[in-house]
């Protein structure tokens, strides 16, 4: 329900359209107060001192969103995919497009694949989505604010960003990296700009496969990072949040329908770089920890019964299918007689169910 003091921005919008219309625009809900965050440490640290001023909005532009006028107040009770809001204007550029898979996915899906990283490193990798990214001003009042599709932390404890209203620059830890989904918008030419200017190490643009009428020029689907050095945005073939993540690996791992046994291989590689580097891995993960004592303590029971080789072979086997199936990969009656599981290593049996997209791909990795 509409409240009185939103009856200019409501006016400022186009009608709703209908149900057939390609395009919608946010409808105004109530909010709760944003009060201002606390300082805190850092993943990667925030400047001791910002720069004199914002860039100039004459040198910005908001591609594939509508203007709105929007106090402070006003943007508090608002529920819409906001780009940015300007204080000194009164401004939200919100986007034009109604949400959608094809912009939705890549950002969920970055959620999942660092979750996997972060299980092979044996330590937390958080997502915290479309957060609000706040710059103050000389008096410590909001001066813009801009919201990702996706941030990535990767030290959250560091972070203590829990609770926190907003990440606000100079007070917060900058996330690892920001990504931004451009579909039917282009950051390149006024949100890059800002996330330049204010100092966010690494930020992601994805431009999905599928391609649709409202997109604008000049843009080509995949990923492409820009990494800030000496207050510069340059393009990077591949990650220094994650060391060896290539841009084109990143993109191909976003745009699979389910995720291939080449990803899950370059995610475990990826976890087992990240945790080599802090002395952590698998073990350290409560679920993957579980899941190996489990499998010992299967063993060593089954093996005083039915003696060590096959009791192994045969828990192996149930911890094996109990895993496949967590991940949605069914088995057959004879998987748990396979000879596969007497020849094979406790860790070769859990890379492969980890990295495997079905029962044959599973098998044929461990002989």
């Amino acid at each position: 329900m509409a409240t009185p003091d939103l009856e200019p921005v409501e006016a400022a919008l186009p009608p709703e359209p209908s149900m057939s219309s390609s395009a919608a625009e946010p409808s105004p809900v109530a909010l709760p107060p944003k009060p201002p965050a606390s300082p805190l440490p850092s993943t990667a640290e925030s400047p001791a001192s910002l720069p004199p001023a914002e860039l100039p909005l004459s040198e910005l532009e908001f591609t594939g969103c509508t203007a709105v006028p929007m106090t402070y107040d006003q943007l508090r009770r608002f529920d819409g995919r906001l780009e940015v809001w300007d204080a000194e204007s009164e401004t939200a550029w919100m986007v034009r497009e109604p949400t959608s898979p094809t912009h939705e996915s890549p950002s969920h899906g970055l959620a999942g694949l660092v979750e996997r990283i972060a299980a092979v490193r044996g330590s937390s990798i958080k997502c915290y989505g479309s957060m609000d990214l706040l710059r103050r001003d000389a008096r410590g009042e909001p001066r813009r604010i801009m919201q990702a599709d996706q941030t990535v932390y990767l030290y959250p404890r560091r972070a203590e960003l829990l609770g926190a209203s907003a990440m606000v620059v100079g007070r917060h830890n900058y996330p690892d990296v920001v990504l931004e989904v451009d579909h039917t918008t282009d950051v390149r030419r006024g949100k890059l700009k800002l996330y330049e200017s204010w100092g966010f190490p690494e930020v992601w643009v994805e431009v999905p496969e599928q391609w649709v009428a409202s997109r604008p020029r000049g843009l080509v689907p995949g990923l492409t990072i820009h990494l800030l050095e000496d207050g510069v945005y340059r393009v990077s073939p591949e990650s220094v949040a994650f060391p060896g993540w290539r841009a084109e690996a990143i993109h191909e791992a976003m745009s699979e329908a389910e995720r291939s046994v080449r990803t899950n291989e370059r995610l475990e590689g990826l976890g087992r770089r990240l945790g080599s580097r802090e002395g952590t891995g698998p073990d350290d993960d409560a679920l993957m920890r579980s899941l190996r004592g489990q499998s010992r303590a299967e063993g060593k029971a089954e093996g005083l019964a039915e003696g060590e080789k096959r009791g192994r072979a045969n828990t192996l086997a149930k911890v094996a299918r109990r895993m496949l199936r967590s991940r949605g990969v069914e088995v057959s009656e004879g998987f748990l007689a396979d000879p596969a599981f007497a020849a094979s290593s406790e860790d070769a049996v859990f890379e492969a169910a980890m990295a495997c997209a079905d029962e044959a791909q599973f098998l044929a990795t461990l002989r």
